[in-house]
């Protein structure tokens, strides 16, 4: 599902929109806030006014030009925290909630990734990271709407402050923003995201390479924004003379601020898992990836080195110590879906990596469970298909996983087994001793071989072998009995 998330974060990221929690941006520096911040009252400090509140108070036209005098002194702090070099001026615009909002909305319309996004929604509710009534564009709309905090336009150069963000507000977010056009000077920041993108919907065969190849876009947001929220940091915390790679307590507040979101966050509260994790992985994951690199190698291997020599999953980044050691991971071999699926029209394709695994274990079985269990993934990809001349089938979805262990394996298939009876609403265990209501998913262990389960939408089967985990989702038993034989095959001969 990498795939699926990328596509997300592109829509809302790509240095262009910063759209996360806002408290983290107070909260980060502890006491060693600006002096501005400090006099500010507490409910201003974070709060990003919705869109239903009362008449915005704008900047003054002094304050305006104060802080536009100030993005050179702060891009200056950026390029020494960086050791990114400034090669020309950042152009600069006060932009008003109007002009962000059309902004928003012209990219969610004319991005590739974002048409893309909507395309594949319905995968997500598939996985049930979605609800099947959920309206994912409007949704997204009034969440960056909400979150916009301020943004640097690649193609413009500009950073653009927000005239209804009081100015000592925007400083934390210019030191952000700011590392970004540094990073695009140095790198061209566009191009950099973009270098392993690659369209698979037009590949006629489908490569265990173009699945690692997919995740690796995610990891590369991580780097970005990362190393922005980290410069944010130092910005934040450089009146005590400290810094993010040796201040943890700071960090793990940041983390929680993240996911806890602002008090007039309605929407982000509201949102989804998967929505609220996604929005916040590069930033949350990111800075305690770039941290941990400063903390062995110092600022070369935590910025430049980083642009040299990226990660390339996610596990990387979730797990620092993976990426210092060089672990390899070899990428789940694919079969011939083209073959298989030559009744099917293909819908969607990508890999699922170890966030994304970690955001379904979360959803069915809890952050504890979740956090002991997907350290140990070790690939995965999912395809999904209709049946070819019926667009009102139900969603066809084959995923497959591999695990550290056939213990992992077991563990995951049963979790994912129990989702079964949250995501549809008539369920029937299929056995030898014959069908069972939704209610014994509840009292499910983990099993080895194959178990099947009639849905609304067809048959779910998961089947266990070694340390991989086959599934299949409304798919017809011939094509199920042939991805099993395939997906156990291939490697072993």
């Amino acid at each position: 599902m990498g795939s699926l998330i990328v596509v997300f974060l592109l829509v809302i990221g790509s240095g262009w929109s910063e759209a996360r929690p806002q408290q983290s941006k107070a909260n980060a520096a502890g006491d060693a806030r600006t002096t501005e911040d400090q006099k500010a009252p507490p409910d201003q400090k974070t709060a990003v006014a919705p869109s239903n509140a009362k008449p915005e108070k704008k900047i003054s036209a002094k304050d305006a030009e104060e802080l536009f005098l100030e993005v050179d002194q702060i891009l200056k702090f950026v390029s020494k925290d960086t050791a990114f070099p400034i090669k020309h001026e950042v152009k600069r615009h006060l932009a008003s909630r109007e002009e962000v909002s059309a902004y928003l909305e012209k990219s969610l319309r004319e991005d590739k990734d974002a048409k893309r996004l909507r395309r594949t929604e319905l995968v997500l509710k598939k996985f049930g990271l979605l609800p099947r009534d959920f309206d994912f564009e409007k949704s997204i709309v009034a969440l960056l709407r909400e979150q916009v905090a301020g943004y640097y336009d690649q193609k413009t150069k500009t950073m653009n402050l927000l005239d209804w963000v009081p100015a000592e507000q925007q400083r934390p977010v210019l030191a952000h923003e700011l590392t970004h056009a540094l990073q695009d000077q140095s790198f061209a920041l566009g191009k950099w995201l973009k270098r392993n993108s690659e369209d698979l919907d037009k590949k006629k065969d489908i490569s265990a390479a173009d699945i690692e190849k997919d995740e690796a876009d995610e990891t590369l947001e991580a780097v970005v924004e990362g190393q922005a929220e980290a410069v944010m940091v130092d910005y934040l915390l450089e009146p005590a003379g400290r810094a993010v790679w040796n201040a943890p307590e700071v960090l793990a507040e940041l983390d929680a601020d993240m996911l806890k979101g602002d008090p007039e966050s309605v929407v982000f509260k509201n949102a989804p898992i998967f929505l609220k994790e996604s929005l916040t992985f590069p930033y949350r994951y990111g800075v305690q990836f770039v941290a941990a690199m400063g903390q062995e190698g110092g600022k070369p291997k935590a910025f430049a080195g980083l642009f040299r020599s990226p990660p390339h999953t996610t596990r990387q980044i979730m797990e620092p110590k993976t990426y210092l050691s060089g672990e390899r991971i070899e990428p789940v071999e694919v079969p011939n879906l083209r073959e298989i699926f030559k009744n099917y029209e293909r819908f969607d394709v990508g890999s699922m990596g170890e966030f994304d695994v970690s955001m379904l274990l979360d959803q069915y079985a809890g952050p504890e469970v979740s956090r002991s269990l997907y350290p140990n993934w070790r690939g995965g990809f999912y395809y999904a298909a209709r049946p070819k001349g019926d667009a009102g089938a139900p969603l066809g979805l084959l995923y497959v996983s591999r695990w550290s262990s056939a213990e992992k394996a077991a563990r995951f298939a049963a979790v994912y087994a129990k989702s079964i009876a949250k995501r549809y609403q008539h369920v029937q265990t299929v056995g030898e001793d014959g069908a069972k209501s939704a209610a014994s998913l509840e009292k499910l262990q983990a099993w080895e071989g194959v178990r099947q389960w009639m849905t609304e939408e067809g048959a779910v089967v998961i089947e266990i072998e070694g340390d991989k985990v086959l599934v299949t989702e409304s798919l017809d038993p011939v094509t199920t009995k042939r991805l099993s034989h395939d997906v156990f095959a291939v490697g072993l001969h």
